[in-house]
């Protein structure tokens, strides 16, 4: 039997993301885009759009039944689809629901829309974890009946979209960490990962045009003390980039254009 493609194995992740199918489920909440989320050109970057998935994901852990015992969550995977541009000074509106889990695991949809028309879509692959163990852990049934009751996919799998690759061409360069980089665990915050996209970005300006999707996937962790490196290609479909220490990649990332077609 012949090989089988990288393309064959790797996950197909639909555009445009799936919507709400019922608001009335949806967590929210709004806030203004300050000046520390937004770069010189006043655009929302894509590391304070992670950081505003984590702050909403830990505030809605307040809001449903037992919460309080899932303190702890790793995003395998996050997919941003940037349609329509949200700048400084704007005030967006976040609605977070489930699209799909499985007892260990779930996709979390989060829609970023601002109040000038800007528009953000997003799912996050989230992994309940045993904080102690350090291991994927079950949900409790309690904390899993709304999310059971909002979707119809209940046997979610891992597979992932991206896989690592050298090319010859590709830029690389040093990502020194900093201490404020490295959360109480000693890894390096999720959002970091995407100031390294945006490090890429600033490089490779032309795959920032509007509109386009961005998936972000960690292969390893990233932890105090690591050196770390960006290496960084364009081909004729994407910008690809890499998080590495010691040549080997831990996270992931793919910037490519999308044909937007009709949306609300």
């Amino acid at each position: 039997m012949g090989a089988v493609s990288t393309a064959d194995r790797s996950a197909q992740i639909a555009f445009p993301l799936p919507p709400c199918p019922d608001e009335s489920r949806a967590f929210h909440e709004e806030w203004p885009v300050r000046l520390g989320d937004t770069g010189g050109d006043e655009r929302l970057r894509l590391d304070a759009v992670a950081r505003y998935l984590q702050d909403i994901g830990y505030d809605h852990l307040q809001v449903v039944e037992e919460g309080d015992l899932h303190p702890g969550w790793i995003v395998r995977r996050t997919v941003i689809d940037v349609l329509r541009p949200i700048e400084f000074g704007d005030r967006v509106h976040l609605r977070r629901w489930p699209s799909a889990l499985s007892n260990r695991w779930c996709n979390m949809r989060i829609q970023v829309r601002s109040e000038h028309g800007g528009l953000i879509e997003t799912e996050m692959f989230l992994i309940h974890v045993d904080i102690e163990g350090a291991r994927p852990a079950r949900m409790s049934d309690r904390f899993m009946a709304p999310m059971l009751a909002a979707t119809t996919e209940h046997r979610l799998r891992w597979r992932a979209a991206l896989h690592e690759w050298t090319d010859p061409e590709a830029e690389v360069w040093p990502f020194p960490l900093r201490v404020t980089d490295v959360d109480r665990y000693g890894h390096v915050n999720n959002a970091v990962h995407w100031e390294a996209v945006e490090e890429a970005l600033a490089r490779f300006p032309a795959a920032a045009a509007l509109p386009h999707r961005v998936i972000l996937e960690h292969a390893g962790a990233v932890m105090a003390g690591d050196e770390v490196s960006i290496r960084a290609w364009q081909d004729d479909a994407a910008l690809h980039v890499q998080l590495e220490v010691d040549g080997s990649a831990r996270t992931l990332a793919r910037i490519e254009p999308v044909a937007q077609g009709s949306r609300a």
